[in-house]
Order: structure tokens, then C-alpha cells, then sequence
């Protein structure tokens, strides 16, 4: 496993970042890489973000001193959505089928977690959030079909999409993660635009289902220090309390939101005007 670490940045430090030096705190370039465990542990709220793509091997959560436990989940919750081909998990010995936009919310204080793709030709590519967590909740698969959808925007403001709530109070119990994944409509282009903070709350932002030439202009910094992030297919941003979190591609995408803090409360947000920005 290859954990990158990442510490807190001070949004008055934020301000006089360049370009690679924002990329280094807030981007996440390498989500996904055969048979590897590619993970990013950030200091904002302690999420932990990554992609685990099994193709020849099957892939176990190791135990790392960097959490100080026992073993992975000990005192963590973890959320995940597979993007790839079929596979199956395995949980202290219970298997559980996960086929492409499947998701799965797994508790605290489980021990054994081993990941697999069925066809070699078509892996699986499981990205996850995970969580610190306080008390155990029920492991609960979540198949596309389960997901929560809610529809938003409209044509006019080239934001229509659907967010499909995974770990959400909708759908299944969690001590502090939400997660879900949302989909533009075709001739979309914007996301979360108008856009907010929610200062109780961090969320790591993962996008995907681009072209090769496809670009998403990520959007980040306080409403009056606003700053971008050009994003390749596949490649996730670290988004703090403090941050705007929004977006433009030059094509369709999909994103995988996650959110941890201070509450579970999706609506918790502080909308931010237009003429705020800056």
C-alpha cells in the first residue's frame, strides 16, 4: 500500500500558492494502478481517499502505523463505490458481489478486507473514502438500484444532473461519512454552481468518465480568493471547510463526492453569491 500523507493548509497560506504548489497540497494526480493500494491520508477531518484497483492479485487493507491500530478499520469506517468491471469483497470472511456503480458502506472494527475483479480483461476499481469512526454501524451493500437519487439544475444554467446519495441518512447508517456519486445530463457542464462552503464539513471531489482530452476546471479557495485546478480523467481534489468546491469540463463527467465533519447534514452548506466571488 502507498499512503501519501497531507497536512492542513491555512487559507491565508492558500493564497500565495502557485500553480504546482497547489497542485502538491490539494491534488490527487494517481488514484488507480494495477494491483496496487493507492491512498492519500489528509490531515483535513483525517479522511483517507483512493482508489484500489485489483487485476492479476487480490488486494488486502494492511495494518500501517500511520493509523496507530491494530488493524485498518479498527477505528475507521470506509465507503465504497466500484467504477470498474465486476468484483467481489470480502469482509471477515463474508463475500459480497460488487458490480460496476455498486457500492458498499463497511463498519467499524472489521478486521479482514480483501478486494478482487472477475475478469482480468476488466478489472474492478474500487475507490474509497474512509473515515474516522466512534461506533460500529451494519455493513451495508448498496447497489446502484439503492442509491438515493435526487435530480437539481436545469438546461438553462448548464447544470442539470443527478446525485445519487450512497452513505447518506437515506439509505444507510454511518458515525460521520457521506458519500454518493453524481452524473451530469447531456449538455451539462457545471457542477454545485452556484456554489457554497460548508464550514463544518471537508469533501474530496473525484472525477471521472472523461475522455482522454477531457478537462474539468475545478474551482477551490475562499468565495473571495478563488483559485483552479485543471483535472485529467480519473483524479481527485481535496476540497477543506474553507474551500468553494465547483466545476466546468470542457465534455461530460461524473463525480464521486465525500464528506466528513463535523455532521452528516447534506443541506448543511453556506451559499455563496454570485457577486461574492472573486
Amino acid at each position: 500500500m502507498n499512503l501519501d500523507i497531507r497536512y492542513n493548509n491555512h487559507p491565508e497560506d492558500t493564497k500565495s500558492y502557485d500553480t504546482t504548489t497547489l497542485r502538491n497540497r490539494f491534488l490527487i494526480e494517481n488514484v488507480f494502478a494495477d494491483d496496487q493500494i493507492l491512498l492519500t491520508y489528509s490531515h483535513h477531518d483525517r479522511i483517507i481517499a483512493g482508489g484500489i484497483k485489483p487485476v492479476k492479485l487480490s488486494l488486502e487493507l494492511p495494518v500501517t502505523k500511520d493509523l496507530g491500530t491494530n488493524f485498518f478499520l479498527e477505528r475507521r469506517e470506509m465507503g465504497i463505490i466500484n467504477i470498474g468491471g465486476s468484483g467481489k469483497i470480502i469482509l471477515d470472511g463474508v463475500t459480497y458481489e460488487m458490480a460496476n456503480q455498486d457500492g458498499l458502506y463497511i463498519g467499524a472494527m472489521t478486521k479482514e478486507v480483501i478486494f478482487s475483479s472477475k475478469d482480468i480483461l476488466n478489472p474492478a476499481k474500487y475507490y474509497i473514502n474512509s473515515a474516522p469512526a466512534h461506533k460500529t454501524y451494519p455493513t451495508t451493500h448498496i447497489p446502484f438500484a439503492n442509491a438515493n437519487p435526487k435530480v437539481w439544475g436545469s438546461p438553462k444554467n448548464l447544470n442539470q444532473r443527478t446525485i445519487y446519495q450512497y452513505i447518506h441518512p437515506a439509505v444507510c447508517k454511518s458515525c460521520q461519512l457521506a458519500m454518493g456519486m453524481t452524473i451530469l445530463n447531456p449538455g451539462s457542464a457545471w457542477n454545485t454552481m452556484s456554489c457554497h462552503t460548508h464550514e463544518r464539513r471537508m469533501e474530496v471531489y473525484f472525477y471521472f468518465n472523461m475522455e482522454k482530452e477531457t478537462r474539468v476546471f475545478h474551482l477551490m479557495g475562499q468565495p473571495q480568493e478563488t483559485r483552479h485546478l485543471v483535472i485529467k480523467n480519473e483524479q481527485a481534489v481535496i476540497s477543506p471547510s474553507w474551500s468553494i468546491h465547483s466545476g466546468v469540463g470542457t465534455s461530460d463527467y461524473t463525480f464521486i463526492w465525500g464528506m466528513c465533519g463535523e455532521n452528516k447534514t447534506f443541506d448543511d452548506m453556506d451559499f455563496v453569491e454570485m457577486d461574492e466571488l472573486r
